[in-house]
């Protein structure tokens, strides 16, 4: 493990150097690579600098407790060395766990989409209920969340709603939210107060940049429109809606989320290469018979991943047997227990040589 750190350690002082070059620092892209990669080690290399400082600390303490003749003196020694030896078991524990493999994606923005899957208009409503649930998990933690596309429903639902989501570490935490969310509720559309079971999926895709996924002018159709209200009725008379086509795969993305037609082509091209990236994720996966997580499958409600049950104010994750009793605060953005869970559920399997949350 030592010999791993000191690796680690070694690479994150030459991208230091390397970042700190003229020639580099003019590259934007050579230096936004540079970038993330020492960021994913930044936390390895601080904790392994703690690790070895109280190393020192405990071997310290120990020598001068060789050589004290004061009692006193002594016991104070004793007490350093169980300190720093505390402090060394716990910082081992903990870069054991950063040294297990990590996904390379989890540095990266998103692209977030959620659909009504069974419920009908109930389903679109819980799409919007989501949709504002990881809006506000977003603005705690800082991250920023802009609307690429949507399909409002006219009770206020959606039957489908994508939207980018730009904060570091963003891949890291809502990966753990793609499948199927279903909900049981009395829903605004019935009368009678029968509780319903309806459900949403979630797909969380990571953004890949430019350099990863090559668009060729000649593999793409973009067409422009105007763009379209509920019931397809025009909301302006320019033409700043895109559609954009990717011949060889036949995969398309529209938005009109924005006035400008050159920030909805940006938005476009950004979606198109998170849907690329993460198709071309899945070949090289199953190229060498690594196990996919399937994130949404069918969306019927028996394949969950998590229950929303508002009569008993309780959130259940299927994945990994927890139950929160406050849905609530969960449906005002507090997602961090869960999401926690799921990252230490996922570290145990890797530690014990299991199978990852899916």
């Amino acid at each position: 493990m030592i010999d791993r750190l000191e690796s680690i350690a070694r690479r994150y002082r030459e991208i230091e150097n390397a970042m700190g070059r003229p020639e580099v620092a003019s590259d934007h892209e050579q230096l936004t690579k540079l970038a993330r990669e020492q960021r994913s080690m930044r936390e390895i290399v601080e904790a392994y600098d703690a690790y070895r400082r109280a190393r020192r600390e405990m071997e310290s303490a120990h020598d001068m407790l060789r050589h004290e003749k004061d009692l006193e003196m002594q016991e104070y020694m004793r007490s350093e060395e169980r300190r720093a030896a505390e402090q060394v078991e716990k910082l081992e524990e903990k870069l054991k766990v950063l040294l297990l493999p990590k996904d390379p994606n989890d540095d990266r923005d998103v692209v977030v989409e959620i659909q009504g899957a069974e419920g009908g208009e109930e389903a679109a409503l819980f799409a919007a209920d989501l949709f504002r649930m990881y809006t506000r998990w977003a603005e705690k933690k800082g991250w920023k969340v802009e609307v690429v596309d949507a399909s409002p429903t006219g009770m206020g639902g959606y039957d489908k709603i994508e939207f980018e989501v730009h904060g570091q570490g963003a891949y890291s935490q809502l990966k753990y939210e793609g499948g199927v969310h279903r909900v049981q509720r009395v829903p605004k559309t019935e009368a009678q107060g029968r509780v319903h079971t309806s459900a949403a999926t979630v797909a969380v895709l990571p953004e890949a940049d430019p350099v990863e996924v090559e668009l060729k002018p000649e593999d793409l159709e973009i067409k422009a429109s105007t763009s379209t209200g509920p019931g397809g009725q025009s909301v302006n008379t320019t033409y700043s809606a895109i559609r954009i086509t990717h011949k060889p795969t036949g995969l398309a993305v529209s938005i009109q989320d924005e006035k400008s037609q050159l920030q909805n082509k940006e938005k476009a091209m950004r979606v198109l290469r998170a849907r690329l990236y993460e198709m071309k994720l899945a070949e090289q996966q199953e190229a060498i018979g690594a196990q996919r997580r399937g994130m949404v499958r069918t969306g019927n409600r028996s394949e969950k991943i998590r229950t929303y049950n508002f009569k008993d104010n309780r959130v259940t994750d299927h994945r990994i047997n927890l139950t929160l009793h406050k849905l609530d605060r969960v449906m005002a953005g507090d997602l961090d227990e869960l999401v926690s869970a799921a990252i230490a559920a996922e570290r145990a399997a890797q530690l014990n040589g299991g199978d990852a949350v899916a």
